[in-house]
């Protein structure tokens, strides 16, 4: 995948773009300022994809102002927690980007990412877990990975689970979801031969204290080849489980 300082490059050397024109592009690399917000276009570089949006306690205006320079660049968008009124605040200024209300995502695929090597698994213990495995799904879909769902298998029934061995066993790397005590990253690693990924959401009655009894629960695991992300965050498990992926 070419990063925008590649494709600016390329255009000078083609003759598309004039030494002048490159160098006020270039102008903003390695960082934007825009005073309330330093945009890291150089990330692209680094990671292979481009800065994503953090949503939650950020105006419309800053999103939007945010998710335009990026956009504006020929960079793929992807801005997470961001809440259905703040979308409808700005989407007539981003008609072509796409809000999956189910993960709070605001997107844009500009051009395809390096195409992982296999596919992500991603598995919820119960359907108040897909919010947190949908936004694992967006990332990955936009970092260039083969996804599949595996919703509702969680440990309260695993003749659920077991009923979907063969997915399983096609993955490359597995992203569990799951709140309550947090269980099912230990039963899916105890089954398969890939990294696990664990993921513990806030969903639970009173003593699973908003994610932390699941939390712990994943850290405390007995089985092997599991790594634990904070509670609900789907995005860094999707960008860990795209890394492995790419290796």
């Amino acid at each position: 995948m070419k990063s925008g300082l590649e494709e600016i490059l390329n255009k000078v050397a083609a003759g598309r773009l004039t030494p002048r024109a490159a160098l006020r592009r270039l102008r903003d690399f390695p960082y934007q300022d825009l005073d309330f917000v330093k945009i890291d276009h150089h990330r692209e570089l680094r990671k292979g994809f481009p800065e994503i949006i953090f949503g939650q306690g950020k105006t419309p205006g800053q999103i939007l102002r945010i998710a335009r320079e990026i956009v504006g660049r020929g960079s793929n968008l992807l801005a997470t927690r961001v809440e259905p009124e703040v979308y409808r605040r700005i989407r007539a200024k981003l008609p072509r980007a796409t809000y999956d209300p189910a993960a709070r995502t605001l997107s844009l695929k500009q051009k395809p990412g390096r195409t992982g090597r296999g596919r992500i698994a991603v598995v919820t213990a119960g359907t108040s877990d897909i919010p947190v495995a949908e936004e694992a799904c967006v990332t990955c879909d936009l970092l260039g990975n083969e996804t599949v769902r595996i919703y509702d298998v969680g440990v309260a029934g695993l003749h659920r689970l077991l009923g979907e061995m063969d997915k399983l066993m096609t993955a490359r790397v597995i992203i569990t979801v799951a709140g309550m005590e947090g269980a099912l990253p230990s039963v899916v690693a105890g089954l398969v031969s890939v990294p696990v990924i664990a993921v513990p959401t806030s969903i639970g009655y009173g003593a699973s204290f908003k994610g932390l009894a699941a939390l712990l629960a994943m850290l405390n695991s007995c089985a092997s080849g599991v790594a634990v992300v904070n509670i609900d965050n789907g995005f860094g498990a999707a960008c860990l489980a795209s890394l492995i992926n790419h290796l």
